[in-house]
């Protein structure tokens, strides 16, 4: 499923009906969970069927196109299904129990309800919410008028803190060809660096937040002061929110980039399998761990990997730091120290670099047992273990010209 995006342009009017198509969505989803929550063995059906129960109870609601609401009602569905898989498999902690929606920002349709011009420029939305026909502004490398109609399965609007946007998910399958370069790295994730890989290359830490973070204040007080309810709060909070999603633009423009060099450049990648949703709770390095976005990096590599056919192998991060790369001896050091001296073999790392190389050492150990705890991808016809080189002739080289 490829998902292209364009800007829309139109009238205040439009937009105002794309804001009432909106909270339409909202509605639809929070009275599906009302009932949900209101008569036991409510099944998926029975949220579906209840959409045309609605559209005749309110008339506001008939005017969202009836595949728009079905999609709203799925919504619902997805947090109620989530809910019982999570009880299901004892998830620790708190099963996220479906909440009602307050700030719903997009509206979704799937066949019907839309009309793209021939020249994939102008759209038309042609429900009874008067959104009418809107331009598509984007990149005119993305030609979605190529795509047959058929293939277009979702049409979704939404709402940005810099505008509207909508989001045609096609249908079809992405091949990219990878020119194999015999390279297995294993990466270690952290604050000082980004990243840095078992052959001893970092990635500066760019801190998206931090840098914009004397604006964000300013902004932030300049928010606090205005009046509630008032015309310079809305444009106070809008340019507030505007600043955010600039950060927030550029820290996934970052993790795209960084995981598509380090995937195109490999055959085989190793991570640590954090648990960031505890790593989090310490408080004094909360702000930087959301700021370094280490899950959406980790997230981008395995869905490049994915199409580039290569296996990702996540690792435990037991001991990691602690253990030498060259000898396996324990050397307990605390965050502050940033260097690895080896009290059995006398080698001299970085402590960054030790903990990569032992993240390759362990993918590849479990690759060659058969016992990996699980991969982001693996390839179907690539025997793994076949083409690996061995992780031992690699460390001994490092390890003599370390001492």
């Amino acid at each position: 499923m490829l998902v292209y995006e364009y800007k829309l342009s139109g009238s205040r009017q439009q937009y105002a009906a794309i804001d009432e198509a909106i909270r339409i969505v909202q509605f639809i989803r929070n009275k599906s969970l009302r009932l949900w929550m209101e008569q036991r063995g409510t099944s998926k059906n029975d949220v579906q069927t209840n959409c045309a129960v609605l559209a005749k109870a309110y008339p506001f609601a008939s005017r969202l196109n009836s595949q728009a609401r079905q999609a709203g009602a799925d919504r619902a569905w997805f947090a109620i299904s989530r809910f019982y898989e999570n009880c299901k498999n004892n998830k620790p902690g708190k099963k996220g129990y479906p909440k009602f929606q307050r700030n719903n920002r997009s509206v979704e349709y799937k066949g019907t309800g839309w009309k793209l011009d021939p020249d994939g420029r102008h759209i038309l939305f042609t429900d009874g919410c008067g959104i009418g026909r809107l331009k598509l502004i984007g990149n005119p490398n993305q030609r979605i008028q190529e795509f047959p109609i058929k293939q277009i399965k979702r049409v979704r609007i939404v709402k940005r803190a810099d505008g509207y946007y909508t989001q045609f998910c096609v249908q079809t399958e992405r091949k990219v060809e990878h020119v194999s370069s015999g390279k297995q790295l294993g990466i270690d994730v952290g604050l000082k660096s980004y990243l840095t890989d078992s052959e001893g290359n970092t990635v500066e830490n760019p801190r998206h937040s931090r840098k914009a973070e004397k604006k964000l204040k300013r902004l932030q007080r300049r928010l606090c002061r205005k009046q509630k309810q008032s015309a310079n709060r809305k444009k106070a909070r809008k340019a507030l929110a505007k600043q955010h999603l600039k950060v927030q633009r550029q820290r996934e423009d970052f993790a795209r980039k960084v995981a598509n060099t380090y995937v195109s450049s490999c055959d085989l990648i190793a991570y640590e399998d954090l648990q960031i949703r505890n790593m989090v709770k310490n408080r004094k390095l909360a702000k930087s761990i959301h700021d370094a976005g280490w899950g959406l990096f980790l997230q981008w590599v395995k869905r490049y990997a994915l199409l580039h056919g290569i296996p990702v192998i996540a690792v435990a991060p037991h001991f990691t730091s602690q253990k030498c790369s060259d000898c396996g001896t324990i050397v307990k050091k605390s965050l502050s120290v940033r260097t690895h001296v080896c009290t059995g073999c006398g080698i001299i790392l970085d402590r960054d670099h030790n903990a990569a190389l032992n993240i390759l050492h362990e993918a590849l150990q479990s690759v060659s047992n058969g016992t990996v705890g699980h991969t982001g991808t693996c390839p179907t016809g690539q025997n793994a273990s076949g083409d690996l080189a061995s992780p031992a002739s690699s460390k001994r080289r490092r390890g003599t010209s370390g001492r």
